[in-house]
């Protein structure tokens, strides 16, 4: 394969073109420039600007390398019709060649390769000529911040003092110049093409993410219990307006589901929804994640990003877990809230937005507050709108439905017809889910996942063999199982507490069992009694928390006696 053409011309003159006019000169560069001008793909462009240059230029070949930022050979353009040829021919050269002018960006010119002593062309076998033969000449292709590139010729050797030799060096630089303006407005347009491409498709993906109909959000909230049905009258209430929602419960109720359902029955249910677990990110990225960042911001950020808060703009956004925030946050927070404008980290231009805030915790906010460790103003500012998410314990009925639909999904993903026996939802229907629905449904796929037949029953279900990791929850003895043991079948094992503890710990011993045979109220008051009317008091007596005896007290109607 031949590397480059045959000289056509004669030993002295294939470079000295002495006779060439600036006229000559200024017209190649027109046509090269209004090349380079053309709206085409970059490596078609350089080529077409080789062969411009070959019609300028009595050259045998010409290449165009392009490097990146590690100074890495990224293209190479040649005016050869194959491109591997013109591949072939710039590794052909010594790596002298390209390194002398990356180097010293300034230009080289070689006027007998045969001859020169430096650059290595005696160790390449394509090289190894008859002197007077071939001479070379390179440019640098500069970028902002250096050498981006070379643009090489071979042609005939030449003499150095020829008239011609600097006229062609400075009309070569010249297109360098010209090839290194067009790259980097290439490389500009491309990075900035990537980034909005990049942000479409994350904008695109939160949009994807929101689209639920009216009708499916509906589907997904199973449940035909009063309790469930009284959540969803006040969310199809609450849609209409956009104040600020405040969702509570335990942690499993179905926050998200809910907060979606409240945005498709909103007017604004054609704009996104966008949620952010404000609990899975430190705080410097859940700024970051929130209000978004300006380029250079902190290490990382090579470009600018739109926040949550830009991206759910005319929609819903849904922070859950909003009660782990720092203190610190929640200040930054405060201000979004209350004057729906920020900036972005980053940044001082002030965005103002148009969003709809539905929260979520199953946090104590109010005993937060009470111990400074969750700011007031913005407590207030959340909870305009709050609704209460019922446990699961609190709606034992939808447990079947619940379990039907969650099998449903299993094997509609698993392509698998399994079904479950009245034995087994009765398995279901006696177990507390500390978990909630979370928990139902986890329960339903382990055991749908480890069925060996087509019907779950009773014996298939991990609580029924002692196998249940959360009833280290619910189980165990102590007080507070009695108190539980004395209630209707409908409302046993009301008091769980609403965020389960992550770690299981012993109940502190009581100091007195009661007898099974009192009522729920009677142990209630009589355990208070010896509590001497301290809640903290009686919830270590009974095994429970402060809060789950409060709870007790207000559904009993047993007033709190003051000393």
């Amino acid at each position: 394969m031949t590397l480059r053409k045959e000289s056509q011309g004669t030993v002295s003159g294939a470079v000295d073109v002495s006779e060439a006019s600036a006229a000559v000169s200024l017209s190649g560069l027109y046509e090269i420039s209004r090349i380079l001008c053309s709206p085409t793909e970059l490596g078609a462009m350089l080529v077409q600007v080789m062969l411009t240059l070959e019609n300028f230029l009595d050259m045998n070949a010409c290449v165009c390398v392009l490097l990146d930022a590690e100074d890495r050979v990224e293209r190479i353009v040649g005016s050869h019709v194959d491109p591997a040829v013109s591949r072939d021919y710039f590794f052909s050269m010594p790596e002298r060649v390209l390194g002398h002018i990356v180097t010293h960006q300034a230009p080289l010119v070689v006027p007998d390769v045969a001859l020169d002593q430096e650059l290595g062309f005696r160790s390449r076998a394509t090289w190894q000529v008859d002197p007077g033969r071939i001479g070379l000449m390179g440019v640098p292709v500069p970028g902002r911040d250096g050498v981006i590139g070379a643009l090489i010729l071979d042609c005939n050797a030449f003499s150095p003092d020829s008239s011609a030799v600097e006229l062609n060096t400075r009309l070569f630089a010249m297109v360098g110049h010209l090839i290194g303006q067009t790259v980097r407005l290439h490389r500009l347009v491309e990075r900035d093409r990537t980034r909005l491409m990049g942000e479409l498709d994350r904008r695109n993906a939160v949009v994807a993410d929101s689209r639920l109909a009216d009708d499916e959000a509906e589907t997904r909230i199973v449940g035909e219990s009063p309790a469930i049905l009284a959540v969803m009258e006040k969310i199809k209430i609450v849609a209409r307006s956009n104040a600020t929602v405040f969702l509570r419960g335990e942690s499993g109720t179905g926050k998200e589901v809910f907060s979606r359902a409240m945005h498709n029955f909103s007017p604004r249910s054609h704009a996104p929804f966008v949620k952010l677990n404000c609990a899975a990110l430190s705080e410097s990225v859940l700024e970051s994640e929130l209000f978004g960042h300006e380029k250079g911001a902190f290490t990382g950020a090579v470009n600018a990003r739109k926040g949550r808060f830009e991206l759910a703009d005319g929609g819903t956004l849904f922070l859950d877990e909003i009660g782990e925030i720092s203190m610190a946050f929640q200040a930054k927070l405060l201000r979004v809230l209350q004057e729906g404008e920020f900036e972005r980290v980053g940044g001082t231009r002030t965005l103002k937005v148009n969003v709809r805030i539905v929260a979520a915790t199953n946090r104590d906010l109010e005993d937060a507050v009470t111990k400074g460790k969750f700011r007031a103003d913005l407590y207030y500012r959340l909870s305009v709108i709050p609704v209460f998410l019922p446990p699961l314990r609190e709606r034992p009925s939808d447990i079947p439905l619940l379990a039907k639909e969650f099998l449903e999904r299993f094997n509609t993903e698993n392509g698998t017809h399994l079904q479950i026996d009245a034995e087994g939802l009765a398995v279901l229907g006696g177990c507390y889910f500390p978990g909630n629905v979370r928990e139902l449904e986890n329960c339903i796929r382990r055991t749908a996942t480890l069925s060996r037949g087509s019907v779950i029953g009773r014996d298939d279900f991990a609580c029924h063999s002692e196998g249940c990791l959360s009833s280290v929850f619910w189980k165990g003895g102590g007080s507070g199982d009695v108190l539980r043991a004395s209630l209707p079948s409908e409302q046993r094992l009301f008091s769980l507490t609403e965020a389960p503890p992550s770690v299981a710990t012993p109940a502190e011993a009581p100091e007195a069992s009661p007898p099974s045979s009192l009522s729920e109220k009677g142990m209630l008051e009589d355990t208070m009694e010896k509590a001497g009317w301290v809640q903290a008091k009686a919830a270590r007596m009974l095994g429970l928390t402060p809060r789950q005896v409060g709870y007790a007290l207000r559904k009993n109607g047993i007033p709190i006696k003051k000393f």
